[in-house]
């Protein structure tokens, strides 16, 4: 019975999905139930997270059908992380969904919608079977493309088209490599996977099988030169939506490629180096496309795609500090981008606009508000002893032991020019003198909203500020846990165990 815990934080989104289903047209109480049934979420997720974390790696074999020929759920401790700050974000982002969604898109399905977007997520992390990550990465395309076109303005339908036509072709190739793989194998199950492939003799096959998932997971992880669709398309829809697609929906690329290079290609040379060729050139060309943004979602979009490349370079270097370090900005990364996404729709509600040549004044209007956001964008910075600061130091030490002196510099070039990114945003949108803009009309600015309103738009900031604070000021115990998470993903014997243990 224990076991099948590991299931509850999925079956429990989709039965979620359900009931606001039922409450399709009263809104109030979907507000009321994906709020709550965010807490409660949550709590499964924390208790899986503990299960994991004192017993293990845990597997669930539906229907009794031993691996590797039934669908396999897993458990171990990088997925039970994972699906833990899904649960944080999604909470933090249902509440402040709550507040900043406007009533005509809450009353077509929006709150169904985006915890079926949260099922689909969860289950790509606990899935140990390699088509069923591919199933469930087209229920997150399919969500997710419901929630960026809704409203349908011109804006978010343009941005829809380039986002669903690049992941759907990025689907195609992961499909593609899906059949080579069971071409040379017959099987699909991850953990037999990891026995088979090290086996073949045909390592040619293998290699084009790991460039095919490499291509379809580097366009999901917005990896260059794969990256353009994302900043044309994640400022289209409304901030709530773009913080649930910043902070988790490219670190599912991301988990794949670690899930897949760790477990199944991890002797390939070539592919180490393809790797940190590929962080590096994302780490310059995301940094420098977020300097010459003028709206400010588009400039947090681009540092998406420049912090990416942290966590390439670590899983290029493919050591255990290295990965480690990975894990940690992977974990950082989930939870400030989210608050990042966020806080821009607190400005637009403070100013009615994001675009930072008419924004300013916001630090003398809302001077508290403003030192609330200010943490976030320290975070990002990597200013010690905050978040982001700790796993930079871990990679730059793994670039140092591995002789990766180009990672090292891209690394600190990408942090310099996050830097001077957000100190733009701050002297444009927070000191500067504001223009005389007109107000709009039939808009709800943040000054007049109800206190209740208010609250829900901020209490999501302080929350995940203060599980970035956590993660800063408790290094010491994120990093006890990346380091566990690391030692696993590199002694794949343990999760192969874990599934098949007979094997």
């Amino acid at each position: 019975m224990m076991q099948q815990l590991l299931l509850y934080p999925l079956l429990f989104q989709l039965l979620l999905s359900i009931i606001l289903m039922f409450a399709w047209r009263r809104i109030d109480l979907q507000r009321v139930i994906s709020i709550c049934g965010s807490v409660v979420g949550l709590i499964l997720s924390g208790i899986l997270f503990y299960q994991v974390w004192t017993q293990g790696t845990q597997t669930v074999q539906a229907a009794s059908w031993e691996a590797p020929f039934g669908i396999t759920f897993v458990a171990d401790t990088l997925a039970a992380t994972l699906v833990l700050l899904t649960s944080i974000s999604g909470l933090a982002v249902s509440s402040y969904s709550s507040a900043s969604v406007i009533p005509a898109r809450l009353r077509f399905g929006y709150f169904p919608i985006f915890h079926f977007l949260l099922l689909g997520l969860i289950g790509a992390f606990l899935t140990g079977d390699i088509f069923n990550l591919y199933v469930w990465f087209e229920i997150i395309i399919i969500s997710s493309f419901v929630l960026i076109t809704l409203g349908g303005e011109k804006p978010q339908i343009e941005g829809a088209v380039k986002y669903f036509t690049l992941n759907i072709l990025a689907s195609i190739i992961f499909l593609t490599a899906i059949a080579v793989m069971y071409g040379l194998t017959g099987s699909l199950n991850m953990a037999d996977l990891a026995v088979i492939v090290p086996k073949l003799e045909n390592r040619g096959l293998v290699e084009v099988a790991a460039i095919l998932f490499l291509i379809g997971f580097g366009i999901k992880s917005a990896v260059f030169p794969l990256y353009f669709w994302l900043p044309a398309s994640y400022h289209t829809p409304p901030s709530a939506v773009s913080a649930i697609f910043g902070g988790l929906l490219t670190k599912v690329g991301v988990y794949a490629l670690i899930r897949i290079f760790t477990l199944i290609f991890l002797e390939d040379v070539l592919l180490d180096d393809i790797l940190l060729i590929i962080a590096v050139l994302t780490l310059f060309s995301g940094a420098i496309g977020a300097l010459v943004q003028k709206n400010v979602r588009k400039v947090f979009s681009y540092l998406i795609i420049c912090h990416i490349g942290f966590m390439i370079a670590g899983l290029g270097m493919f050591t255990e500090a290295a990965i480690a370090g990975a894990i940690f900005y992977l974990i950082h990364d989930i939870v400030v981008k989210t608050n990042l996404f966020m806080i821009s729709g607190v400005i637009y509600r403070i100013k009615g606009t994001i675009n930072m040549k008419t924004l300013g004044g916001l630090y003398e209007e809302y001077p508290k508000l403003s030192l609330l956001m200010i943490i976030p964008f320290f975070s990002l910075i990597g200013v010690p002893p905050l978040s982001g600061f700790w796993p930079k130091i871990s990679l730059i030490i793994a670039g140092f032991k591995t002789d990766n002196y180009v990672i090292i510099g891209g690394i600190i070039f990408a942090s310099l020019l996050t830097l001077l990114v957000i100190a733009k945003v701050w002297s444009e949108v927070f000191w500067k003198k504001p223009l005389e803009i007109p107000k709009r009309q039939h808009f709800l600015y943040f000054k007049d909203m109800t206190t209740l309103r208010r609250v829900q738009f901020i209490a999501p900031l302080v929350f995940l500020t203060l599980v970035s604070l956590y993660i800063g000021f408790g290094a010491e115990h994120i990093q006890q846990l990346s380091s566990r998470i690391s030692s696993e993903l590199l002694d794949s014997g343990q999760y192969i165990k874990a599934v098949m243990p007979k094997s």
